[in-house]
């Protein structure tokens, strides 16, 4: 995935996500990384209270690689408290952020957002019902085809490895009612349109839903009963596309490992998953703090760590940075590239 470079001057607005946890201490330690490309405008939403309070903290653990928040423009929001539930207060908080930092990048063509990690009790708490940032996007933006896709590069090979999601954030129990053969085309077909933007004849596999896709019904029946006629109609009308699938989920990634690793290795453009761990649990094994979560179908590039709060470490100095570099760097890489943005 080679992507146009430009030399034109990119917004990137960080929403820095819930403040109890480590999302402040990524960013401070993510800006001030020399991976970070230059000629980038960032914009930061959220307390500048919180982030002034978080670098003199990590300064007097011993921290020096830090970016002072001083020298970064900050969209300061500070948001009224709950006396009662410091939880309901961060969560309300991350929402706002969120909110605003979406509204910002609305207003400007060249921009890209990347978000701070949250916590989905922290928002029930405070009354924003939703299962994650990617379904408060998709409204903000009024988007009705979003894709959850998770995607690394290989600092080995450069080959840059994508898995999509086709549920997100529901309960495992939800997931064999919520797959149908009309949501699986409209992945497909968002995924076609992604993987085109820098290939003209990609190669897509899908994951099947049960143990050894089914086992022709043995191990389940949805294999069986639609999923292969839905890959085959889709594939009917998308002759340009290499369509394999269902493949056994246990050997579904094996590619992927090899092609991270060895460049001569077979390379295929992306995986459909069926559900939220089935995709994220390989990417997260094989592309250990490179892989970055990125929403596509919105008018604009957003990214974000693939990690969560890290509330157990919040507060330390020993959260890892290297997620949110990356969100960050890929972020900018696909903002740059002109194709991708004209299809989102």
């Amino acid at each position: 995935m080679n992507f146009q470079n430009t030399n034109k001057t990119i917004k990137v607005v960080l929403s820095v996500g819930d403040e109890s946890g480590i999302g402040p201490e990524i960013i401070l330690k993510a800006l001030c990384s020399n991976e970070i490309p230059e000629n980038i405008d960032f914009t930061i939403v959220g307390s500048k209270k919180n982030l002034q309070n978080t670098y003199k903290n990590l300064r007097s653990l011993g921290l020096k690689k830090l970016a002072n928040p001083e020298n970064f423009k900050i969209h300061d929001l500070e948001i009224s408290s709950s006396d009662n539930d410091p939880k309901l207060t961060f969560g309300n908080s991350s929402f706002q952020y969120l909110i605003k930092a979406i509204e910002i990048v609305k207003q400007y063509h060249n921009s890209a957002l990347v978000t701070g990690p949250i916590c989905k009790k922290s928002w029930s708490l405070a009354g924003h019902y939703f299962s994650g940032q990617t379904e408060v996007l998709a409204k903000s933006c009024g988007a009705k085809n979003v894709g959850m896709l998770f995607t690394a590069k290989s600092p080995i090979t450069g080959w840059r490895f994508n898995t999509l999601l086709a549920t997100t954030h529901i309960p495992l129990s939800e997931v064999p009612k919520k797959l149908t053969t009309e949501l699986i085309h409209s992945k497909l077909d968002l995924f076609k349109d992604f993987c085109n933007t820098y290939t003209d004849k990609p190669t897509l596999k899908v994951a099947g839903l049960n143990p050894h896709a089914g086992e022709e019904g043995i191990l389940g029946n949805e294999e069986k009963d639609w999923l292969n006629d839905a890959l085959i109609t889709w594939k009917e009308k998308n002759r340009g596309i290499k369509l394999l699938g269902p493949i056994s989920p246990d050997s579904c990634w094996n590619s992927s490992a090899k092609a991270w690793r060895n460049k001569d290795a077979e390379k295929h453009d992306g995986i459909l998953a069926m559900y939220h761990d089935q995709g994220l649990i390989p990417i997260k094994v094989i592309a250990f703090n490179y892989s970055v979560n990125t929403t596509i179908g919105l008018p604009f590039i957003r990214t974000s760590p693939d990690h969560g709060t890290g509330f157990d470490i919040a507060g330390k100095g020993i959260a890892q940075s290297h997620s949110m570099i990356e969100a960050i760097k890929t972020a900018v890489e696909m903002t740059n590239n002109s194709r991708l943005l004209n299809t989102h």
